[in-house]
């Protein structure tokens, strides 16, 4: 999903799995079979991604199996399983690739308390903290303004 910036925008609330396979960022992507009973699961998941990403801290998570693949004279890591397992896998995947190619650290959460959704920051020296400026920088900026002419009151 692209904000009214034209940034990409993770959101937190479940919109990523959607994107995710939409955008078929992984070849082979199965047809994703979910039941009611994945749901608990998925939100838990989605609750140790929003940590690791806030914090850098996904304690309990529990393990996720990919597959290392030999194509083209490189070993490539790809995620493994059905449904829940696979979109698990897929995840910590990705997870693993963008933190051993050094762009993890540019993946954010919004600072605005009512917003969190999850950015990747395209700021040259990585100082991003709202995933739109305009937006969430705006109301932010807003009552910052408001509470420094009320101390001066």
């Amino acid at each position: 999903m692209l904000d009214r910036a034209g940034q990409r925008r993770l959101d937190p609330a479940g919109e990523l799995v959607g994107e995710y396979l939409a955008l078929a960022l992984l070849p082979d992507v199965p047809e994703i079979m979910l039941g009611a009973g994945d749901l608990p699961a998925l939100r838990d998941l989605r609750e140790s991604f929003v940590a690791l990403v806030d914090d850098g801290d996904a304690s309990a998570v529990k393990p996720a199996k990919a597959d290392l693949v030999l194509r083209d004279g490189v070993v490539r890591l790809f995620p493994s399983g059905t449904g829940r397992q696979w979109l698990t896998s897929a995840l910590w995947t990705e997870t693993l690739l963008a933190q051993q190619s050094g762009i993890w650290q540019r993946l954010k959460l919004c600072r605005l308390d009512g917003c969190r959704s999850a950015f990747y920051d395209v700021s040259r020296n990585n100082s991003g903290v709202w995933h739109d400026v305009r937006t969430c920088g705006n109301v932010a900026n807003l009552r910052a303004s408001r509470e420094r002419k009320k101390a001066l009151s």
